[in-house]
This record gives structure tokens, C-alpha cells and sequence, in this order.
């Protein structure tokens, strides 16, 4: 869902008063819907709060910023999954060696020193290993 139309109409489904606004108990309504699990009120509370909302309700442009914020969310928890598949020695960043590991398994068969050149491409600090925030640059 990347366009205003989708919103809208996801924003209309959940506004079901048809004020105008999201109230939290609106929201905690939908979300658990969704999710199969109730949500405390609190819990919805303060992320509309949280969301700049109007007068404790989420008006749509709160409402777009809180769906980008939640997809934001998900790609850096993608990101930081596919970190830890490469990041197989425990020491939370990418090694040659890890590196290596990992592309072998995926079928693409290159040597340490070729991994060692594929990190150095991208290894900001000039450590010889990948951190976290490095992958993140990578992968952007």
C-alpha cells in the first residue's frame, strides 16, 4: 500500500463513526481485527499521542505518518534479519570469513580475500568487518 487512494480508504474503514478521525478505541478496534489479539486502550493511546494525534485521535495525515512509520519499522527489522544470517560468529558484524560462509550456502562461491574486498567497498570505520549501521548503508 504506497498510494494516498489505498490510505484513504484503510483510513475510512477504521474511522467508523465517519467524523473524520481515528479515536483510540477505534483504532484498538481495527488493529486487533487484524492482528487476532486484543490491545489494550493504553497501548493505543499512546501511540496516537505518539502520532501527533488531534485532541487524542488520529486525523489522516497522523494516520499516513503512523502506516509510513510502521513500514519504516518493518523494512529495519528485515534489514536486521538478514544482518543476522550473514553475522554467523557472534560478534555482531559481518567478517570475511561469515561472509564467505553465507554465499557459499547461497551458491555463490568467492574466496576470503574477494570478501575481504566486498566489505572493505563498504566498511566506513576501516575495520574490516561490517557493523549494523554499514550493512543498513549497503543494503539502501
Amino acid at each position: 500500500m504506497t498510494n494516498s487512494s489505498d490510505y484513504k480508504r484503510v483510513f475510512n474503514h477504521f474511522d467508523r463513526d465517519g467524523n473524520g478521525m481515528i479515536s483510540p478505541s477505534e483504532l484498538q478496534h481495527c488493529v486487533g481485527l487484524i492482528w487476532n489479539k486484543e490491545i489494550l486502550l493504553e497501548e493505543v493511546e499512546v501511540v496516537v499521542e505518539s502520532s501527533n494525534g488531534n485532541n487524542g485521535n488520529l486525523g489522516f495525515e497522523d494516520f499516513v505518518g503512523l502506516m509510513e512509520s510502521a513500514k519504516e519499522e518493518e523494512k529495519f527489522e528485515d534489514l536486521r534479519k538478514a544482518f543476522r544470517m550473514y553475522e554467523m560468529d557472534g560478534t555482531d558484524c559481518i567478517t570475511p570469513k561469515s561472509l564467505n560462509r553465507m554465499l557459499n550456502r547461497l551458491g555463490e562461491s568467492r574466496s576470503v580475500d574477494e570478501c575481504v574486498g566486498m566489505i572493505n567497498r563498504f566498511d566506513l570505520n576501516g575495520d574490516g568487518v561490517l557493523n549494523f549501521d554499514e550493512f543498513k548503508q549497503m543494503m539502501l
